[in-house]
């Protein structure tokens, strides 16, 4: 039995409302083809500046987790975000950012068969 994987698209650098308007971006693009019933997951890096440009509904889980490196300090919370998440079987996740830092061991961790038979990498997009 084939289970349909999450489209996972990362977005990284820039500032907090960058990386939020280029998910935004991208989000209208997959309704406007057609996509309007799918249940897309975004989960961000850091605190938002007041301008809030993504708004939770049905079909879009918003997460918003403090600054931290996913690979060092914030690696124990974006595994929870990201477990919740996937328990929701959504269409695309997009996972916004702040640095790349350490990018190369972020990709290792989500190419892990833990995640890698339930996601699969779609776009990696600096800023």
């Amino acid at each position: 039995m084939n289970i349909a994987k999450a489209q996972l698209h990362l977005i990284h650098g820039a500032s907090y409302t960058q990386r939020e308007a280029a998910i935004a971006a991208s989000l209208a693009c997959l309704l406007d083809n057609s996509a309007a019933t799918d249940k897309n997951i975004v989960i961000l890096e850091g605190l938002p500046d007041g301008q809030d440009i993504l708004h939770p509904s049905d079909l879009l889980h918003i997460s918003r987790i403090a600054p931290g490196c996913f690979c060092c300090i914030g690696n124990l919370s974006l595994r929870v975000t990201l477990n919740r998440a996937l328990r929701q079987k959504p269409a695309n996740i997009y996972l916004g950012i702040a640095s790349d830092a350490h990018l190369d061991k972020l990709l290792l961790t989500l190419q892990d068969p833990t995640y890698s038979n339930l996601l699969e990498i779609n776009n990696n997009t600096s800023l």
